[in-house]
């Protein structure tokens, strides 16, 4: 295989909606009925069998004498958390006790517990401002900086992050670590490589070399455009993200591939391209780009979603002045401008959720774009509450994890935020993070990553 193969081996890919959901967008393979629920798989999008096996994480935790946000609708009210492995197994009202006797309790009175955030739009490895183009393409470095990176994130009460291009196996290496429990961070679901047409977004963004950036791969022509879909599958991805440009038939082609495959698409796509995507049959749009009045109605009517990520391109306004330099970006828009398209879909009821798609150094500006985002939701009508739940159970159901993550009920994933505050009611309160729980496994304790102290292995006996 070669080099530029192997760098291409990673997109944006994820699973459908069970069959008959409300928000199925189009006829596609559904894989998922072939699956009954005795079956344990990975908790990922593309839900592999794995075999039955004991639970990773062991012990029970209690979040006693706060208030509880549970993201399925219903208001906050007092409660008490319960978290057995790494799993929700209570939600007990207040007075209630019964929990395991060795359960590690913890009093988190006058804060508010409610599920771990969800980002939608990432980029883990990507190169910061004067960094060499050899430390911009080493995997080591790319890496290393993803797991910088998920710091921040963790840190910041995002327990799962959806990585939409990073380059060859680093995101892949990224997810495992974070899953096995090696490091901190929340879970990645990653895309690998940014599909796009020759000299389409992403691609026109050149090193000194003339080479693309790391994380795009470049195809020309349907089959060319499936092949492409096919090597991020193989390489693991949870989901297919491409970028136009691309023709009717390549786009078609990349769609029909990973829904044939169980995948959703995610598009980084403007102008005329947003409606090819979507008559193609795309699950998703990212970013606030322009669209006509016509797209949008089809975009409802088609029950494509949409990741608006309005904040990456206010702090480009406001650094920068402008967009620039970039041939996929050849129209005119302005923050007003986009909040204007975000309000223009929520008027038609299309469904959105919440990104970043924090490029450079960006991430070190954590939690700020993040709310700076949430915010941007509240500008266009909607209420904090409704916002943060958006942020947790809408994004869950984006990533087609609504039955394992977004909310607190029993059964599911034990993703968990406690914040000093009333987020639902002041969205500023979440950059007052207290303790993370991702898993069952506590990350994070009041404010400081926990990386708790290796357990020595016995050294090997002498031979008799």
């Amino acid at each position: 295989m070669s080099p530029s193969v192997r760098l291409a081996l990673a997109l944006s890919v994820v699973l459908f909606p069970p069959s008959g959901s409300a928000h199925s967008q189009v006829p596609r393979t559904e894989r998922r009925r072939f699956l009954d629920s005795t079956t344990r798989t990975t908790d990922d999008p593309r839900r592999v069998p794995i075999p039955p096996g004991a639970p990773t994480v062991e012990g029970s935790i209690v979040l006693r004498g706060g208030r509880v946000f549970d993201g399925t609708g219903a208001p906050a009210r007092p409660a008490t958390v319960v978290i057995t492995g790494n799993r929700i197994a209570a939600v007990l009202p207040p007075g209630a006790a019964s929990w395991p006797a060795d359960a590690k309790v913890t009093d988190v009175t006058g804060k508010t517990v409610l599920p771990g955030l969800i980002d939608l739009h990432t980029h883990l490895d990507y190169s910061e401002p004067g960094m060499s183009e050899e430390r911009a393409w080493s995997q080591a470095d790319a890496a290393l900086r993803g797991m910088e990176r998920l710091r921040y994130f963790v840190e910041s009460g995002i327990t799962s992050v959806r990585d939409v291009a990073s380059q060859g196996d680093v995101p892949f290496i990224l997810k495992r670590w974070v899953a096995e429990g090696r490091i901190p961070g929340p879970r990645v679901f990653a895309a690998g490589s940014l599909i796009t047409g020759r000299a389409g977004h992403g691609a026109e963004v050149e090193l000194s070399s003339g080479r693309p950036l790391p994380s795009i791969r470049e195809a020309s022509g349907p089959s060319d455009w499936r092949e492409a879909v096919r090597e991020q599958f193989r390489k693991g991805a949870d989901v297919i993200k491409v970028a136009s440009h691309f023709s009717a038939e390549e786009i078609k082609a990349a769609v029909e591939e990973a829904h044939e495959l169980g995948l959703k698409v995610t598009a980084d796509a403007e102008t005329f391209y947003i409606q090819r995507a979507v008559e193609a049959g795309v699950d998703m749009i990212e970013h606030p780009l322009p669209r006509t009045d016509e797209t949008i109605r089809l975009m409802a009517q088609r029950k494509t979603e949409a990741d608006p990520t309005l904040v990456p391109y206010i702090i480009i306004f406001d650094q920068q002045g402008g967009y620039f330099g970039s041939t996929s970006r050849r129209f005119t828009f302005s923050k007003e401008a986009n909040l204007e398209v975000l309000r223009r879909m929520k008027q038609q009821g299309i469904r959105m959720g919440i990104g970043t798609d924090l490029v450079a150094n960006w991430f070190r500006y954590l939690p700020a774009p993040y709310l700076t985002e949430l915010q941007q939701f509240v500008a266009a009508g909607y209420s904090p509450a409704e916002v943060l739940a958006i942020a947790t159970k809408t994004n869950a159901e984006l990533l087609d994890l609504g039955d394992k993550l977004g909310t607190l009920e029993p059964g599911k994933l034990a993703d968990v935020v406690v914040v000093a505050g009333q987020p639902d009611a002041r969205l500023a309160d979440l950059a007052k993070v207290d303790l993370v729980i991702r898993d069952g496994r506590l990350q994070l304790q009041a404010g400081q990553v926990v990386i708790p102290r290796h357990l020595p292995v016995d050294m090997p006996r002498p031979k008799p």
